[in-house]
């Protein structure tokens, strides 16, 4: 097991393209991470967190500290994005690897778009409530 990780990251580090879209991908998910830590304040609001077809209610409704897990989701989506990056440039080569790394950059956009129409109505509701 300890030779494979090793081969793997000497593979990654072979590969300065991949690297530097992985380093990409890293730092990204943190200024993510950062953001939503910064941003998600406690407030007795509660805002919605999903909805379904079945049930009484069809809106149901959590605490402020719900919004932390867009961070843990940019953080875990990048982790994931990057070690299957890296084992499919050992399986499958450069160009598959190259274009999960891609999609893993599009996901923690994508992401930080959403998290961000979420805090600012969840601000904008917190500041009105006020």
């Amino acid at each position: 097991m300890k030779k494979i990780i090793k081969d793997s990251l000497d593979l990654l580090l072979a590969d300065r393209y991949l690297l530097t879209l992985s380093g990409a991908l890293a730092l990204l998910a943190i200024s993510f991470a950062i953001y939503i830590a910064l941003n998600v304040h406690p407030s007795e609001l509660q805002l919605v967190s999903h909805c379904s077809a079945f049930g009484v209610t069809h809106l149901y409704r959590d605490q402020w500290y719900y919004l932390l897990t867009f961070g843990i989701f940019g953080l875990f989506a990048a982790a994931l994005h990057i070690i299957i990056a890296v084992k499919l440039l050992t399986i499958k080569g450069h160009s598959l690897a190259i274009l999960f790394a891609w999609l893993g950059i599009a996901i923690v956009i994508l992401a930080w778009t959403t998290a961000y129409a979420v805090i600012n109505i969840y601000v904008n509701i917190n500041v009105c409530s006020l």
